[in-house]
């Protein structure tokens, strides 16, 4: 069997998702690639594809909250969207690169070239099994005018959702979000500490930007740092905004309670030797958060997908959301001060949330395409 993971640069969470199958794949011995879908298109597209969308959600995430509402209420299973047709361009260059390939399964944990894959599949012979992995805790607008084999769901709650959406129960396969195995492992938290140079045993706080960095991070910062002991710690991990960490370290140069740093590819050791984490909702995030056991608090969402992402986890009780810095930032500290309430915290993660969800969705594939 040879897979195909198709995803897009517009947020990492799908990247993230798509490696975490990739991964499975791979240690199962099966023959694995993951790509960005738009570079079938024409040259700069993907690159362009995920300037716009980070600065549309960074800039005017009021303007996002807009489109995405208006797109959730035109989306339709009996017509085909603008953003239908903005994938059928490369349609033809990529079933050209899947045939020349012979993949027998095609993934995608994004909407794009799930898109594509319906066009690719109405218009040319393919046989490919193709398969749709959901990201999020709702269903996105445009899904429904896939045509896909199967849908990877992140909670059989919401069944209903996808169904009153137009998607056919039977294909609904309600398998949780997948994750990479390391964040279904918890290190020894005080030499992971001392690994990453962090030289306290105290609190720390973990403040998850995101890999574009969100929000106003000062205010957030400050209500922390004015609560926490003399040996705590606020660990800020920056992303790729180059903006905000300057501007962070200027305002925090020689605060030992507080360290910016930059991009990493280590997030789930900095999870590890945190008591707290603030980030925003997006769905890849919270759910390898919940797989680590981690108690959480959500800052404001993007809105869209994130907010449905926040109710979801708020909701059962797997975290806390709220709609400034200045809130998060007091929610952290009451969570701090009370051990009862991140325990339930972490066991209601346990309860919802299928760290395993990788394993399953692979499982599935496997003897979807075996015919089993």
């Amino acid at each position: 069997m040879k897979v195909l993971i198709l995803s897009c640069n517009t947020g990492q969470g799908h990247n993230a998702a798509g490696r975490a199958l990739q991964e499975e794949f791979t240690r199962r011995g099966i023959t694995c690639r993951m790509l960005d879908a738009l570079r079938f298109a024409k040259p700069k597209t993907s690159r362009r594809a995920s300037r716009i969308y980070v600065k549309t959600t960074t800039s005017f995430p009021d303007v996002f909250g807009a489109a995405y509402k208006v797109a959730g209420a035109v989306s339709s299973s009996r017509r085909k969207s603008p953003v239908y047709f903005a994938n059928t361009f490369y349609g033809k260059a990529l079933y050209r690169f899947i045939k020349k390939n012979e993949y027998d399964c095609i993934v995608m944990p994004h909407l794009f070239p799930a898109e594509a894959m319906t066009f690719i599949r109405k218009h040319y012979p393919l046989k490919a099994a193709c398969f749709f992995v959901a990201t999020d805790y709702t269903c996105i607008p445009f899904t429904e005018e896939t045509v896909m084999d199967r849908y990877f769901i992140s909670s059989d709650e919401l069944t209903e959702e996808y169904k009153d959406r137009g998607i056919p129960e039977d294909k609904l396969i309600p398998s949780g979000i997948p994750v990479s195995r390391r964040f279904r492992e918890k290190k020894d938290r005080i030499r992971t500490r001392r690994g990453l140079g962090i030289g306290t045993d105290g609190p720390v706080v973990l403040i998850m930007t995101g890999s574009m960095g969100y929000g106003n991070i000062s205010v957030m910062a400050e209500t922390i740092e004015k609560g926490l002991p003399e040996d705590g710690r606020i660990i800020i991990l920056g992303g790729n905004n180059e903006k905000l960490k300057q501007k962070l370290r200027k305002e925090y140069r020689g605060n030992a309670k507080i360290q910016v740093l930059d991009f990493t590819t280590q997030a789930d050791l900095y999870m590890d030797i945190c008591d707290v984490l603030v980030t925003k909702p997006g769905g890849l995030t919270s759910t390898e958060a919940a797989a680590k056991g981690i108690p959480m608090v959500h800052s404001q969402p993007i809105p869209g997908c994130e907010t449905k992402n926040a109710e979801f986890f708020s909701g059962h009780g797997m975290s806390v959301s709220v709609q400034n810095e200045k809130e998060a930032g007091k929610k952290v500290l009451e969570l701090l001060r009370n051990e009862a309430v991140r325990r339930h915290m972490t066991e209601a993660q346990k309860h919802y949330i299928n760290g395993d969800a990788a394993a399953d969705i692979c499982d599935y594939i496997e003897a979807f395409c075996s015919g089993e």
